[in-house]
């Protein structure tokens, strides 16, 4: 199968190239510089210049393949909603080369746009107040159409070597303020995922012959964000603080949001449709025992 990615380069979108390959998949990467580029020439990957502004160069990739996996996202949260509402005629532009035919669709979602008092399951819809929900109704319109499309919702934290999303925010923070931090008690729940489970989950749903609408890449259901700060302190070796919500919202800034979610979530349909089995290391083992914490 040839599939285009794109995001190829990026955290996820790498792992997901390097699962492709290994097993047996030609990748064609959606690059936009001539780092990424050699980067992504060096895996044996073929190059694909453009970008999401780019339309023609997002149809050209994806009339190319057999199946598409969308990763990339803009994430200045300083144009938030702008974004997401790009991100929605991105997928729809994709989506639109794919119709009339079997060839799959996989678009990136997040378990933390999912408002439940219970665990969150891959039947539950995601909060319509939150601009990113754009992401999911492009790709539910899609199949309501006859594609073959399917999301794929991560979870606050995929980790592994080489992070650079919510936690290494956290640790800058930490370092910041002389403090790592929690609200209140601490137990609001982040899920999370390494980065090759996830990229295992992206590649078993493309080679699935009846996609389910939505897959959970969940590694672990919820870890306590007091864990991850009291993690964070040791690892940094500073002091770990309650705070109240007036206090975080200081500390936390921007950033107060994320580290407000709390969600326990379930990948049960998803392991049980695709045989996926999550077999990496969990956020706190990996966060002790590589790079989060060097200078």
């Amino acid at each position: 199968m040839r599939v285009f990615v794109t995001g190829s380069t990026g955290f996820v979108g790498s792992a997901v190239v390097q699962e492709l390959m290994a097993r047996g998949h030609q990748v064609l990467g959606l690059v936009r510089s001539s780092t990424s580029a050699r980067a992504l020439a060096q895996t044996g990957a073929e190059v694909h210049r453009g970008d999401l502004t780019d339309r023609e160069s997002l149809r050209k990739g994806a009339a190319e393949c057999d199946a598409v996996i969308h990763t990339a996202f803009n994430h200045d949260f300083s144009k938030f909603a702008e974004n997401c509402e790009h991100d929605r005629q991105v997928i729809a532009e994709m989506g639109a080369v794919l119709a009339g035919s079997s060839r799959p669709l996989i678009v990136t979602s997040g378990i933390g746009l999912i408002a439940t008092d219970g665990i969150a399951t891959e039947e539950h819809q995601v909060s319509s107040k939150i601009p990113r929900v754009a992401s999911e109704q492009a790709t539910l319109a899609l199949r309501e159409k006859g594609i073959r499309a399917s999301l794929m919702r991560l979870p606050p934290s995929v980790h592994g070597a080489g992070d650079h999303g919510f936690v290494p925010i956290l640790i800058g923070l930490a370092r910041q303020k002389g403090m790592a931090a929690y609200i209140e008690d601490g137990q609001n729940l982040w899920p999370a995922v390494h980065r090759f489970d996830a990229a295992k989950a992206y590649c078993d749903a493309i080679e699935a012959h009846d996609p389910l609408p939505v897959y959970h890449g969940v590694g672990e259901e919820g870890i306590a964000f007091k864990d991850i700060a009291s993690a964070i302190g040791a690892g940094l070796k500073l002091p770990v603080n309650s705070l109240t919500r007036e206090e975080a919202s200081d500390y936390f800034s921007w950033f107060l949001h994320f580290a407000e979610l709390n969600v326990r979530a379930s990948a049960a349909m998803t392991i049980g449709h695709l045989g996926w089995k999550p077999v990496g290391p969990g956020l706190l083992e990996d966060m002790r025992d590589t790079d989060y914490f060097d200078a």
